[in-house]
């Protein structure tokens, strides 16, 4: 019983996720933002949202949440894991031959009605 309730808790949490980040490609589109992909995936992990403006390529982290009782959702962006989304992206600019551009590591915080783009939230 334990197992079901864990196996529903991962499904409620992947829905959510996939909530918060449709929430972040219709915000990035409205700040025109040319969406590139989403949820790419690697050997070594997973990149929310890629996209272009000005000729920036911006990897964007989506953190959604239903409150701030656990504190800004752009607080689960640990050191290792913005280290694993740059080394994801290293792979993506080699793979679509895009060396020649300047990249950008980006969080989108959201909770309820609160959106909050975070640019260079890596630096």
């Amino acid at each position: 019983m334990k197992e079901e309730n864990k196996d529903i808790s991962k499904v409620k949490n992947k829905i959510e996720g996939n909530k918060g980040e449709i929430r972040a490609v219709q915000f990035l589109k409205k700040e025109k933002y040319k969406i590139l992909q989403t949820n790419y995936k690697n050997r070594i992990g997973e990149i929310d949202i890629i996209a272009e403006k000005d000729n920036v390529i911006v990897f964007v982290e989506v953190k959604n949440r239903s409150t701030f009782a656990f504190g800004r959702p752009i607080e689960a962006v640990t050191l290792h894991k913005q280290n694993q989304i740059k080394r994801v992206a290293e792979i993506y600019l080699m793979m679509k031959n895009m060396y020649n551009h300047d990249v950008r590591f980006d969080v989108i915080e959201i909770c309820d009605d609160f959106i909050n783009h975070m640019k260079n939230a890596f630096d």
